[in-house]
């Protein structure tokens, strides 16, 4: 599910930012931007985030700033200000007149000045980080929801056609064993065999037919499996996993009926099924 935190955290020592941002994918995916040396910490932030997310490519930016200015430090190499100076001293006797080195020559010269952020306590950094972090994952979550409520609602309406799918079948099934025992007696009586329905072999070929087209178990299931569904869509727990198995088992059924029932009718709704259902899925793979 799509979705995006942010927030901010100071401390005495350093201010954190921090964004989290969510698009959908099947399995959980972090991916850390944090400061290089602060590599460490990224074991305890995947945790945190792990036991609050099951699914999604989840982005995590941190930046983190000191409050005071004095973490900047400035390195001098004394070897190189001393061979720059006697470097000048060399072309003045070279050329035979006095040149002086100014401040702007040092400032000038490569590798004799480092700045150097000085080395941060991870403790520290995470004292500013955590609270940052807890705060940004409550908006994620929260815009999350709102997504997943819309998502609901779709997916309530679709499970409401598919069931009037599933009650058109059941209306349709007793009538293919009435038009298959129709059928038998008409293609009888164009092969000029002049049988009596009550005979007993037609009887038989009948509740033969009966009994492979018989799809009342497959419409039970179904009504069991939609009940199901629409009670773990009413949960506040992760059921993302749950409804897609629930689909798997749905989309099964349909697929019983649809080369059981032997009737144009009945898999022309099969088929409807199938494609509301196939909607439903694309939603579920992407749900907490």
């Amino acid at each position: 599910m799509t979705g995006f935190g942010r927030a901010e955290h100071s401390t005495n020592l350093f201010s954190a930012s921090v964004e989290l941002t969510s698009v959908n994918r099947k399995q959980l995916d972090l991916n850390f931007n944090l400061p290089r040396d602060l590599a460490e910490l990224e074991i305890p932030f995947r945790k945190f985030l792990q036991e609050r997310i099951s699914r999604g490519r989840i982005n995590v930016s941190v930046q983190l700033k000191a409050m005071a200015s004095s973490s900047e430090v400035v390195h001098l190499d004394p070897e190189r200000a001393r061979a720059l100076d006697t470097a000048f001293v060399e072309l003045s006797q070279v050329l035979q007149r006095p040149i002086q080195l100014q401040a702007g020559d040092f400032l000038r010269a490569p590798g004799l000045f480092d700045f150097q952020t000085a080395a941060r306590d991870p403790k520290d950094c995470r004292d500013a980080i955590q609270p940052a972090l807890a705060q940004a994952l409550t908006a994620l979550l929260d815009s999350r929801l709102r997504e997943g409520s819309d998502l609901r609602q779709d997916t309530e309406e679709r499970l409401g056609i598919l069931e009037k799918l599933m009650n058109a079948i059941g209306e349709k099934a007793p009538e293919v064993t009435i038009r298959h025992r129709e059928n038998l007696h008409l293609r009888l009586n164009d092969a000029g065999l002049e049988l009596n329905l009550d005979d007993e072999r037609i009887l038989k070929e009948i509740g033969l037919f009966a009994e492979r087209c018989d799809i009342s178990e497959e419409l039970t299931r179904l009504s069991s499996h939609f009940s199901k569904f629409r009670e773990t869509l009413g949960s506040t727990e992760p059921s993302g996993r749950s409804l897609d198995f629930l689909c798997q088992e749905i989309n099964r059924e349909f697929n019983t009926i649809g080369s059981k029932a032997n009737d144009a009718g009945i898999a022309q709704n099969v088929v409807l099924a199938k494609t509301e259902l196939e909607k439903i899925r694309e939603q579920i793979q992407n749900v907490e």
